[in-house]
Order: C-alpha cells, then structure tokens, then sequence
C-alpha cells in the first residue's frame, strides 16, 4: 500500500495589498545610492566591498554608507521605518541597497 501524505502550501497570504514600485534608475552614474543594513549579518564586510567595485565600475556615483541611515532591524525597527523615507529625501538618495539577511 502506497503512503498517503498531507500537503500545504507554503505561502501565506499577503498582509498588504503591493503598492507601486519606484522606476528603477537606468545610469546610476551622478547619483547618489544609499545603503541600509539590518547590522545582522557581514554588512560591515560586505558593504565595502560593493562600495569599491561600485566605485569603480561608476565613478560618478556617490555612495553613502548604512552609518547614515542606521540600524534598519531591532526594537527600534517601527521607528525607524517612518522617517526613511524622509531620510531618503533629506539625503538626496536616489538608488538603495539593503541588506543583509542571513
């Protein structure tokens, strides 16, 4: 006799509806890319490194480093998130990089 298995689906609902996405930024060269870390895992290691090959690679990019922004993850995490996108604007920031999750 063949086994019989329940399955589910892995996939939970959406809790919100999705919104629009921003236009994605088609040169980034004279414009400024942020970079947000949740300071969980190897930013501090990582980052750098993407930093100088961004560099690099586009030279009239300018970067700002995920000291400006701070911590994206923790308790503070609701306070955080409701002034970003002032922030973003505040710093003139064009393009981002988030990470790292682990």
């Amino acid at each position: 006799m063949d086994a019989t298995y329940e399955v589910v689906w892995p996939k939970a609902p959406l809790g919100v509806e999705p919104g629009r996405l921003a236009d994605r930024v088609s040169d980034l060269n004279g414009h400024r890319i942020g970079f947000v870390w949740d300071y969980v895992f190897r930013g501090d290691e990582i980052f750098p490194i993407i930093e100088r090959e961004l560099v690099a690679r586009i030279p009239n990019a300018e970067i700002l480093g995920y000291e400006t922004f701070g911590n994206s993850h923790g308790g503070d995490e609701a306070k955080w998130t409701s002034g970003f996108i002032d922030q973003l604007a505040d710093e003139r920031v064009d393009a981002v990089i988030s990470g790292m999750g682990c």
